[in-house]
């Protein structure tokens, strides 16, 4: 194998693959990218058994070849390398030699042979929509996913297709997001899947603000392919719970508030929660929405803001953070908040959603709340 590669380009294509490549790892080979130059295009390949990325460039291919190369190295190698191209070539004892400008360096790699295929997602049922919308879609409800394995069916983002529909969900128990997407796909076609988050972060950083995005979806695995890369993923097992039974049909009192006046104040007021009881006080009086938090260690922090609520003193707790973690995920000005009493949730929609999504029901986030305590 032997090709010339701007160096800026092999080490867009190298990073597109690290995140995927285990550290440690008891297979050898899955420490390794795969690299393979055929007709005019080089492609990379990454693999952990459970998530794979494939992608490619155009690359002056001088002979067509394979090997896998370390990854770690090679992307800090190809990394502080400042020739602007790069002549690679692989002899048949799997040595790679790269040369940049004067430089010469020589990584001993493995046989392509040894290295597990990905699966072939031609066959599959799929769609096609917009990368903006896809991206707007993981945006709003991965970053509810559970963090932790005990709760393992939380841990990836639940996509359920149905009457052309797509649904998006991530929770963690205490808080949920749910967006929804028109797909043209089969109206009889419905399917449920549970995608795993290490899965939604790569597809996420593949996607752009521009061009089609293609989703492959088959019994236990699910693909996306955007900008010559394709993600691959098997998908969690086991029964995603019944969300409709925690999101509340409908409020005692719905308000409307200032996204970033509110996100300005939380900052400031969650200063003064303690580690161990990480809770605002939100209380809706005539006009106004009131923050407070006070620990006996930091002290006391007060703020208000306009809120168009009238009725009688509605006072609930929520963990600021997750609170902040759901307005940073709206994109409108302003986000309509449903209240009821301190023991049911919160709910809160984003009104401004993309505009090509607009006949679609807006995003909303479901939220937990926290224990009052006395004042």
């Amino acid at each position: 194998m032997k090709f010339v590669i701007a160096t800026q380009e092999f080490n867009y294509l190298i990073s597109k693959c690290l995140n995927i490549v285990s550290p440690k790892t008891a297979i050898p080979i899955l420490s390794n990218i795969l690299i393979e130059a055929v007709g005019d295009e080089l492609i990379l390949t990454a693999t952990d058994l459970t998530v794979g990325v494939r992608c490619s460039t155009e690359a002056k291919i001088l002979q067509e070849g394979s090997t896998t190369l370390p990854a770690r190295k090679l992307a800090q190698l190809v990394r502080e390398l400042t020739s602007v191209n790069l002549e690679i070539t692989t002899n048949s004892n799997e040595v790679t030699e790269i040369v940049s400008d004067s430089s010469c360096f020589k990584l001993n790699g493995m046989s392509k042979n040894e290295f597990p295929a990905l699966p072939s997602a031609a066959d599959s049922v799929h769609f096609t929509v917009s990368q903006s919308d896809l991206k707007d879609m993981f945006f709003r409800t991965a970053f509810a996913v559970s963090r932790e394995d005990n709760r393992y069916v939380l841990t990836g983002v639940y996509l359920n297709i149905a009457n052309q529909n797509a649904v998006f969900v991530g929770t963690d128990g205490k808080r949920l997001a749910r967006a929804h997407l028109q797909i043209n796909i089969d109206p009889s076609f419905a399917a449920s899947y549970i995608i795993p988050l290490k899965a939604v972060e790569e597809i996420l950083k593949n996607l752009t603000e521009e061009g089609d995005a293609t989703a492959y979806l088959m019994s236990d695995k699910i693909a996306v392919e955007a900008n010559r890369t394709l993600v691959i993923t098997k998908l969690l097992s086991g029964e995603y719970p019944d969300i409709n039974r925690v999101i509340p049909e409908n409020s005692e009192a719905v308000v409307s508030l200032h996204r970033e006046e509110l996100m300005t104040l939380l900052r400031q007021v969650s200063l003064f929660t303690a580690e161990a009881n990480h809770s605002v006080r939100f209380t809706f009086g005539d006009g106004e929405l009131r923050l407070t938090a006070n620990t006996m260690e930091i002290g006391e922090g007060k703020v208000s803001m306009p809120a168009n609520y009238h009725g009688p003193r509605l006072d609930i707790a929520f963990n600021p953070n997750y609170f902040l973690d759901i307005l940073r995920h709206s994109r409108g000005m302003a986000v309509q908040m449903g209240v009821t009493d301190a023991f049911n949730p919160g709910v809160l929609t984003d009104k401004e959603a993309v505009p090509s999504l607009s006949a679609s029901p807006s995003p909303l986030f479901v939220l937990m709340p926290t224990r009052l305590h006395e004042e």
